[in-house]
């Protein structure tokens, strides 16, 4: 991903992070299916090692996790997202990163969730950032990715009264799938729904968890 997009992104959501935190930071008190989803996340990564929410906004998800008794740590491209995470959730770790370029050691990672955090990106890029996912997962490491499933892009010049210029992928789901597997992941289960009404953007929702195979090539 070239410096200038990477750069865009990181100033639009820095615009956007106090807004962003206000409308989105208690959205999973209304999401029931995210909230199962995110539990089974827990249950499987808990005590296993560290797991990081990437693309964490002011970290509602890190939270939750944290919460279910995981050791959970978020990373966002944004300076000001990260800021609002830390202040709103004392006592787990945040921090500035680019999933295509991750600062984390390999093979660290018992687990990683990315909910939306592709959705600024265009669809050439998601190998290679499920290849560095790859990388810092340990064998066995569970992902759970969510997205907006469609075929479209939305460019955004507006936004909560916020002047942007950000482009919004809807992804075909199978597209995403075997982007993760030419990263080398197992799929384990793909999970689609419908928007809950008056709770979020009018989408139809994927969810898949994907696994770092134990011994690679198997």
């Amino acid at each position: 991903m070239d410096d200038q997009l990477t750069r865009a992104i990181r100033e639009d959501y820095d615009k956007l992070a106090q807004e962003y935190t206000r409308r989105i930071y208690d959205e999973l008190r209304h999401k029931p299916l995210d909230r199962t989803l995110l539990d089974r996340f827990a249950d499987a990564v808990k005590g296993q090692g560290d797991a990081c929410d990437m693309g964490c906004g002011p970290g509602q998800v890190a939270r939750y996790l944290h919460e279910k008794g995981v050791s959970a740590s978020g990373l966002d491209l944004s300076p000001a997202m990260v800021h609002q995470a830390r202040e709103l959730n004392p006592g787990i770790p945040f921090r500035e990163g680019d999933m295509l370029h991750l600062e984390i050691p390999g093979e660290s990672l018992a687990g990683i969730t990315a909910f939306y955090a592709i959705v600024n990106i265009p669809a050439r890029h998601h190998q290679a950032i499920f290849a560095e996912m790859m990388r810092v997962l340990q064998p066995d490491g569970l992902l759970l990715l969510a997205f907006h499933v469609g075929n479209k892009l939305i460019q955004e010049k507006e936004l909560w009264g916020h002047k942007i210029s950000m482009d919004f992928f809807l992804l075909p789901t199978d597209g995403v799938r075997r982007d993760l597997e030419a990263a080398g992941f197992a799929i384990e289960e793909i999970i689609e729904r419908e928007p809950y009404p008056d709770v979020e953007y009018p989408s139809r929702r994927a969810y898949i968890f994907a696994r770092k195979p134990a011994i690679l090539g198997c």
